[in-house]
């Protein structure tokens, strides 16, 4: 929970049951506002939408059942617990058909409603959190770039709005290939967690001496070594209570690792050059794009267990292609943004060359890609001359290709006609611009029977249309769109 106490509405007609309520909740925490009739309850709730409401099924005038209806049509997502003196299934379902939290019957168990009480302000929290998330948005303002509505990328949101919302310290490993984000992981983690507010440190441990990252990440005394003029404090003093992020830590020598896992043990380490112990407060979030797991390794196993505590997956931007056109659109407004322009559309055809190429270098790769494409634009279209000649090759993504002739012929033969399929597919939807009807005709089947290709091969026919740069998700009324700038992180790392 946040530093703000959450607000409850107390609905009931019995100022015994309101007071007992209200002073049981507000001694655990939260602000209560209590009101004896359905219509004063509706009124306080459209005044100032509560995070939580305890509403009794049975009252004069207007009954639990149409409160519970009132309240979520001021906020859909309030959740709201349902109270009765007479627990029967019939008031239980209809309460939870209507949209209840839950359903309690009198007498009440104060120390259990309390837990439920907390339980649905956090669950209406983190869920907050992860719609601010998936649309791009951080809580204080700042925004990230973290785009995608891929499974495996709402799953990141999700783990990222959990440790939020649990106030988590947990060390966090993010692995995934270079380029996909891990960088804004790290940073999202960090800006969302209790860590927030407090110092960001990044320690890049991918090809610097091991000395130097020694020194580097915790500092040195004068005289430890040829240079060191001065005593110097490392990157675990300079974070604090904050964050320190790792990236690449699969490249830190066998003696750092020894190091930084007794800091993750004890908290504990020397400068070089000085023998007095220091204490490290910061939380570690590490990031690396090689299998740290791996046998025979050069990687400490308990060092890797003590790192991923909680494990982050990136997946590639080739996994996730049905993100490529968020992206695009994502990106192309912020960059039309930096050049103070208007926001640059993108045509069907060059948007069908971005969403075709294999993208080895993930997110980041495409960011320079529309960087270079922007600077040539003179008009409000980027079009297909506008991008690499890379790209205007059409190189289709090929679905992790087998070498044929290393597998048995039925196996090869169904891998090809895969591939065909797919391409088939794609090109009926590209000249047809998306038109599932006029491409089963060009295809010459049924309607539903190219359907059923479309979901075979995970294909969209938004894909294929012709689009202009808009919102990149629906709007939702109950979140407020936050103020501030970019927070300038990279796009991906």
């Amino acid at each position: 929970m946040t530093s703000e106490k959450p607000k409850v509405l107390i609905v009931d007609d019995d100022p015994t049951v309101r007071h007992a309520l209200g002073r049981a909740l507000e001694a655990s925490g939260f602000a209560c506002v209590a009101c004896e009739s359905g219509e004063e309850a509706l009124q306080a709730a459209a005044d100032e939408p509560p995070e939580l409401a305890l509403v009794d099924l049975a009252m004069p005038g207007m009954d639990g059942i149409a409160v519970l209806r009132g309240l979520r049509a001021i906020d859909a997502a309030m959740p709201v617990v349902v109270i009765t003196a007479f627990g029967g299934l019939d008031s239980a379902v209809q309460a939870m058909q209507e949209g209840a939290h839950d359903y309690v019957a009198k007498p009440l168990d104060l120390v259990r409603l309390r837990l439920l009480a907390r339980h649905a302000v956090e669950v209406r929290r983190l869920a907050r959190r992860v719609k601010a998330l998936e649309r791009g948005e951080m809580d204080d303002g700042m925004r990230t770039r973290l785009v995608g509505r891929h499974p495996a990328m709402v799953e990141v949101f999700k783990t990222i709005g959990a440790l939020a919302a649990s106030g988590s310290r947990s060390t966090v490993l993010v692995t995934g290939e270079t380029g996909t984000g891990k960088s804004l992981v790290a940073r999202a983690l960090h800006d969302t967690g209790p860590s927030r507010g407090r110092q960001f440190v990044v320690m890049a441990c991918a090809g610097v001496p091991e000395t130097l990252v020694d020194a580097e990440l915790f500092g040195h005394s004068r005289g430890a070594f040829t240079g060191a003029d001065r005593v110097r404090a490392g990157r675990l003093e300079a974070a604090g209570e904050g964050t320190v992020f790792l990236d690449e830590i699969g490249d830190l020598s066998p003696a750092v690792q020894q190091k930084l896992l007794r800091v993750l043990e004890t908290g504990e380490f020397e400068r070089l050059g000085e023998n007095a112990t220091l204490r490290c407060e910061a939380r570690f979030i590490a990031a690396t794009h090689r299998e740290l797991a791996a046998p025979g390794g050069s990687f400490r196993q308990d060092l890797y267990y003590r790192l991923q505590v909680v494990r982050i997956h990136l997946p590639s931007l080739r996994e996730r292609r049905e993100d490529i056109p968020l992206l695009v659109d994502h990106l192309l407004a912020r960059l039309s943004a930096e050049r103070e322009g208007p926001t640059l559309a993108v045509s069907p055809s060059a948007l069908s060359l971005l969403s075709s190429y294999a993208w080895p270098g993930n997110v980041r790769e495409l960011e320079h890609v529309l960087e270079r494409s922007v600077a040539l634009v003179r008009g409000p279209v980027l079009l297909p001359e506008h991008l690499p000649e890379q790209l205007r090759e059409r190189q289709e993504v090929q679905p992790q290709r087998l070498p044929l002739v290393s597998h048995r012929l039925d196996v090869a033969r169904r891998h090809v006609l895969e591939l065909f399929e797919r391409q088939f597919v794609e090109d009926a939807l590209r000249a047809t611009e998306g038109n599932v009807t006029a491409a089963a005709e060009r295809a010459g089947i049924q309607r539903q029977s190219f359907q059923r290709l479309m979901q075979r091969h995970e294909l969209s026919s938004e894909e294929f249309r012709p689009r202009k740069l808009g919102a990149l998700l629906d709007p939702d009324p109950a979140l407020e769109t936050p103020q501030g700038g970019s927070g300038g992180t990279d796009p991906a790392s």
